[in-house]
Parts: structure tokens; sequence; C-alpha cells
């Protein structure tokens, strides 16, 4: 299980790294449906790739640590739902949008379940691994 929450975490960040730099090289461009929606569109998506970048960083950061953190995980996991539910406050107000962003949703709203139940995988690995080391108490 450390062994899959380290290839999440690490997957999870270069896809946002990666997700966040189109958003600043495209714009509007990045965005499907929303090609046409204004400079000042244009102008948050950039800022917001920005930000989805350091984002990424902050998921790459914790695939570094040894053992990777549980709190860093799931304060991160917790931001990305937090994305997902305030992609559902929108479909609520707003009405359905492009079908790509209904299916980032469900990547939203599923995907941080599965961080909170790998979150302390690397820390238990962690501690079994110096328990088995630790020389026997007399």
């Amino acid at each position: 299980m450390a062994r899959a929450l380290r290839v999440l975490v690490l997957v999870m960040g270069w896809a946002c790294v990666a997700i966040g730099l189109l958003h600043v090289a495209l714009g509007n461009a990045a965005i499907p449906g929303a090609t046409d929606a204004g400079p000042t569109v244009d102008s948050l998506g950039r800022f917001l790739g920005a930000t989805f970048a350091g984002y990424g960083l902050a998921w790459l950061w914790a695939a570094r640590q040894r053992p990777i953190p549980a709190r860093a995980v799931r304060l991160l996991a917790g931001v990305f739902l937090l994305g997902g539910v305030s992609r559902l406050a929108s479909l609520a107000v707003h009405g359905w949008p492009h079908g790509f962003q209904i299916a980032l949703t469900v990547i939203e709203l599923a995907l941080p379940p599965v961080y909170f139940w790998l979150a302390d995988a690397d820390e238990r690995a962690a501690r079994a691994g110096e328990e088995a080391t630790a020389p026997a108490a007399r």
C-alpha cells in the first residue's frame, strides 16, 4: 500500500503541474467549451493554472518525503475534494458544464477517498520497518 500511495502522489503531482502549466500557456484554449470566454476568464484561467501547478509541486514535495506525511496527503486530498464539491455547486447554480468538466468532477470526488484511505500507508510501513530492525529488549 505504501508503494501505491507513493505512485499515486507522484502521478497527482506531475499531472497537476502539467495541467497547470498548460493553462498558463494556453489560457482559454485549455478549457473545453471556454475558447470564446474573453479576456477576464483567460486571465483567471492562467492565474489558476499557475496556482494549480504550485499545488502539483506540493504533491511532489510530499512524494519526496520519507515517509510520505499522512497529514500532507490528507490536506492536499481535501483541497482536491473541495474542488469537486465546488464544481457540484456550480452545477447546481448554473447547470451542466462541458462533458469534460463532468468527467473531472467525477475524478475530483472519487480520488480523494482513495488518498484518505492510503494516507498513512507509508508512515505505517516505516514504523513496521523500524520495529523489525530494532534490537530486541532484554
